[in-house]
């Protein structure tokens, strides 16, 4: 028998697995539960078992109430079809539908004088009747569960009960049969309707998109809007899993997380629902939380140590943003209060030290799901605090940053007999909040404060070894990886490791954060790339670029000056542009409070000038003195400095001014543009620079001007972190020339498939009318173009997306045909199977949000039309819109274009040079009667052709009179597409057919 490569095939594995049994027939349901820790301990359930109009597997649970409550089981008539048994069952599921299937399997349902347990947790070691109890649990898994009442043969490939109660479902795939976890994503959001009862919000813990190289899940379905995150090991410091040595790469998933002891520990200690509220429009929602697989894996890691070790450890746990460090640090300390060894608790209280708000309510969401939050957790801000709540039993203490030296005193003093786990959210300071108070504090950097308490006692031998240190952390600086991580030896040197990391490179290939230095461009880069724009005919600039120029040539570094390059290009690249669907805001980074204050009012005064709808906010702490006056950023602003952080979300507020404030710790996934006006290196370049790299549903790039640092060392700075190309210097918008053409001589597309696509997707069109045009390529690909070519077409469209991605983040052109072609390719190239194996982890590009990426390409494609058509079709046709700017008439844009792109030649007679491009050549051409014929009686495409070969027909005419000219024309191609793209749209006026 051949090995089953099938999807099906894999979906026996993992049944077979789960059940310990390679016979995947229905065993006899009422049997005893099998003792779980004899095997994986899941039974097979049966689909025709399961009630679709409650959404229960009956057998399972009627067997399960049998073995634990059997008087509930005759009082509730479960085994016949009875009215008694269909009001519990719809008792069941209206509880699960308001407090979800989590709080319903921990604490059980009333229904009428009853209580009925629905699941027994883990019992606490040598409790005999509880370790029976959990043991008559059933954990089944069902193969093909039809779910639906209406549409009946709709069948989920997996669906996870427990004691028939549904947690768990799973859509898998299969690479060998071409297909990947990203079309059991799209399987999900296409064809499983969130209306129905499985799928509804709260009724699982989790939904799995499954095949043999990634894992993904999903907590709340809706349809288009649903929401998957990677549940990935991680691999070489990024995405995706490593190869597994005994099986497949993802079979961790149902060998070691999902195993009965594990999905309990989930259910009891990690997945919940929370409220939360929006503070300005006070309205609620309830989110369901399912951790990560790195945020489990550090709290089981770090709980197992510090139970195995005791006090007195120090661990350095190195997570990058976009990591969900608060979710990890508040399920840690709610664990660290229960952990025992040898039957005593290993720590009598955890200290959590913060300046953040947020995290403050996420520990008290978590241990509300357990206990009484006013009676476990308390706030040291005080003297005396810590000693009261330690008396008064409170087991989780929180408090900030500045009181951390005093509490540390205490601990080494007064509380030397008592054992205690401190957690250090080192790494954000609170920015308007409670730091803030005073200007020292607030310049004070609070891992600074930090290591220099600890190492101070230390020194002073006052730290006894009655405490463990928890520290996380993004960006360790040296003195935290010696305090807090682990020692090893590397060719006789001592280094310092975390304990365990998630690193800047996987939050980036898994789409949590954005790359900031892949949009990293110093200004002077800026301008060489548009200049090198300039020349090009299919390229509008825009206003930046002369005040660019004065910049950059003539060095006048005026404030005033670097002002308006920031607002007109935000205006112009960033707002134009949609970018965050039009919610973008930009930060200004300077190098202390009076530059902050002289940039506030100059941009002021140049936003009222340009008459823009927009304003903005200065930042900086304490009092300073400007023009005789004592002003602090209250007074300027208009508002207290606590509204800061709510106000730049809100209209008319887009740019935050900065002085050494925000610069850590501030996350707003709306900042898109940063401009520096600072000298940074080393760990405040990388701090500062990924303010940038929230994400947002609506974020696909970002973008960083810099007036002051260079690529290497920005480039050194994020080495130690994560190692990434900056484009700005290497970058040359010539390339998309080179590849659209290569990649155009391969025919895998044509022109009117390309221009279908992008109008078919602008125009909102579902998904399942871009396949057909997409598919049809592929056939192309695969059947036309052998492993070489396709090897070639594949990385070129790739380097296209990349070089073109960038290019349009940060240049003022237009080109709607690149663009185009850039949208097309993104659909196409996740499509195109790899010809050889290669890098699984996908880009942010290849795993876009079709709908809000949308958006932004609509507006691109609008601003780039109008704009193209002042450069193409200079005399707009009637009710067409694009006004030229007034100072430059027709020609002499042209001509200052050639002298900008080809003045460096050395023209023998430049002036005979310039009257031939803009005179002579053109009217021979628009003289060609095959060029004429074709404007008149065909399309623009066919007209160009002809135009194409009129012009090699005069330029070979010219050659008697002018050598230079047609050498230049012959052998610079460059210069080739300039004047044939020049005198196409001074010739092109298709003539009106009477």
């Amino acid at each position: 028998m051949t090995t089953d490569t099938t999807e099906k095939g894999l979906e026996s594995l993992i049944v077979a697995t789960m059940t310990g049994s390679a016979t995947l027939t229905q065993p006899d349901i009422t049997r005893e539960a099998r003792a779980l820790y004899g095997g994986t301990g899941w039974q097979l359930g049966r689909w025709q078992d399961y009630d679709r109009q409650y959404a229960v597997d009956i057998v399972h649970l009627k067997a399960f109430l049998k073995d634990t409550q059997s008087d509930i089981v005759e009082a509730l008539d479960l085994d016949n079809a009875s009215p008694t048994r269909h009001k519990f069952l719809a008792r069941l599921q209206g509880e699960i539908t308001k407090r979800g299937i989590i709080d319903v399997l921990r604490h059980g349902i009333k229904h009428g004088p009853h209580h009925i347990d629905l699941f027994y947790g883990t019992p606490t070691p040598g409790n005999t009747k509880a370790e029976e109890r959990y043991a008559l649990n059933r954990f089944s898994v069902t193969r093909q569960l039809r779910y639906s009442r209406d549409e009946t043969q709709l069948a989920l490939d997996l669906a996870l009960f427990i004691n028939g109660l549904p947690v768990a479902t799973f859509e898998l795939k299969n690479s060998l049969t071409k297909q990947t976890v990203e079309d059991a994503v799209e399987q999900y959001k296409r064809d499983r309707d969130p209306r129905e009862l499985l799928f509804q919000f709260g009724r699982c813990i989790a939904h799995f998109a499954v095949d043999d190289h990634e894992v993904r899940f999903c907590t709340h379905l809706k349809g288009k809007g649903s929401w998957f995150l990677p549940f990935n090991q991680g691999y070489n410091d990024g995405a995706g899993n490593p190869p597994n040595p005994d099986g497949l790469k993802t079979d961790y998933l149902w060998k070691r997380i999902l195993t009965p002891k594990g999905l309990t520990d989930i259910l009891e200690n990690y997945a919940q629902i929370v409220e939360q509220k929006n503070d300005k429009t006070g309205k609620k929602k309830a989110v369901q939380i399912f951790p990560r697989y790195h945020q489990l894996d550090v709290v089981r890691r770090l709980l197992a140590h510090a139970q195995n070790h005791g006090a007195g450890t120090r661990y350095l746990i190195q997570h990058s943003a976009g990591s969900g460090k608060s979710n990890s640090i508040a399920w840690l300390s709610h664990q660290l209060i229960g952990l025992k060894k040898d039957n005593s608790e290993v720590f009598d209280s955890i200290i959590v030290v913060t300046d953040r708000r947020i995290l403050d309510q996420q520990i008290r969401d978590t241990i509300k799901q357990f206990s009484q939050v006013g009676s476990t957790v308390g706030h040291a801000e005080h003297s005396g605090d810590l000693r009261r709540f330690i008396e008064s039993g409170k087991k989780i203490i929180i408090t900030t940053v500045q009181k951390f030296p005093f509490i540390l005193d205490e601990i080494g003093t007064e509380h030397r007999g008592r054992k205690f786990a401190i957690i250090i959210d080192e790494a954000h300071s609170s920015q308007g909040g409670r730091t803030a108070a005073a200007m020292n504090e607030a310049l004070s950097d609070p891992e600074d404060t930090v290591n220099d308490a600890l190492q101070k006692r230390m020194e002073a031998r006052k730290i006894l070894p009655n405490a463990s240190y928890f520290a996380f952390t993004a960006t360790p600086k040296n003195k935290t990886l010696e305090l807090f991580g682990w020692a090893y030896e590397d060719a006789g040197e001592v280094k310092h490791r975390p304990f365990h990391s998630y690193t800047m490179k996987q939050a980036i290939q898994e789409g949590f954060i954005l790359d900031v230095l892949s949009y990293y461009t110093p200004v002077n880069s800026y301008y060489k790339l548009i200049k090198t724009v300039e020349g090009d005919p299919e390229f509008d600039t825009k206003r930046a670029k002369k005040k660019l120029r004065r910049y950059v040539e003539s060095h006048d570094y005026a404030i005033q000056l670097k002002a308006e390059i920031m607002v007109d290009h935000f205006h112009e690249q960033v707002i134009a542009l949609n970018k965050i669907g039009g919610q973008a805001r930009a930060m200004v980074v300077t190098s202390g409070i009076e530059r902050a204050i002289q940039y506030f009012h100059a941009f002021r005064e140049y936003l009222t000038g340009r008459k823009s709808p927009y304003q903005a906010i200065v930042a900086f702490s304490g009092e300073h003195e400007y023009g005789g006056v004592n002003v602090t950023e209250a007074t300027l602003n208009g508002f207290p400095s606590s509204q800061i952080p709510d106000k730049i979300q809100e209209d008319p507020y887009r740019f935050l001014i900065c002085a050494d404030k925000f610069q850590t710790g501030y996350d707003e996934p709306l900042l898109h543009t940063m401009y520096v006006d600072k000298i940074l290196s080393g760990i405040k370049a990388v701090q500062t620079l990924s303010r940038l790299n929230r994400a947002h549903p609506q974020k696909h790039d970002v973008f960083v001007l810099d007036f002051m640092n260079d690529t290497d060392t920005i480039q050194l700075s994020f080495s130690d972190y994560y190692r990434t190309t900056i484009l700005s210097d290497e970058t040359d918008p010539d390339k998309l020339h080179d590849l659209k053409s290569d990649m155009d001589s391969y025919q895998v597309y044509t022109p009117q498939q390309i221009e279908q696509l992008v109008e078919l997707y602008l125009s909102g069109a579902d998904r399942d009318k871009l396949d057909p045009i997409l598919d049809a390529c592929v056939a192309t690909y695969k059947e036309q173009l052998d492993e070489d070519g396709q090897v070639d077409f594949k990385s070129k469209a790739k380097a296209f997306n990349r070089t073109y991605g960038f290019l349009a983040a940060i240049l003022p052109y237009t080109n709607a045909d690149w663009e185009k072609l850039s949208i097309f390719l993104n659909f196409l190239v996740p499509k195109l199977p790899a010809p050889v194996e290669e890098d699984l982890s996908k880009g942010i590009l290849e795993a876009i949000d079709m709908d809000s990426y949308r958006v932004e390409k609509q507006a691109t494609i609008k601003v780039q039309l109008g704009d193209a058509d002042g450069v193409v079709d200079p005399i707009p046709a009637a009710g067409g819109g694009h006004k030229p700017e007034p100072e430059l008439d027709r020609l002499s844009n042209i001509l200052k274009t050639f002298n900008d792109q080809f003045g460096n030649i050395p023209w023998t007679h430049a002036d005979r040079v310039h009257r031939l491009i803009t005179q002579d050549i053109p009217q021979k051409v628009a003289a060609d009667t095959a060029y004429q014929n074709a404007k008149q009686n065909s399309d623009k495409q066919n007209a160009r052709i002809e135009h194409d070969k009129a012009l090699a027909r005069v330029m070979t005419a010219v050659l008697k009179d002018d050598t230079e000219l047609f050498k230049q024309f012959s052998d610079n191609e460059s210069f080739r597409k300039w004047l044939t793209d020049t005198v196409f749209a001074l010739t092109y006026e298709p003539i009106s057919k009477l």
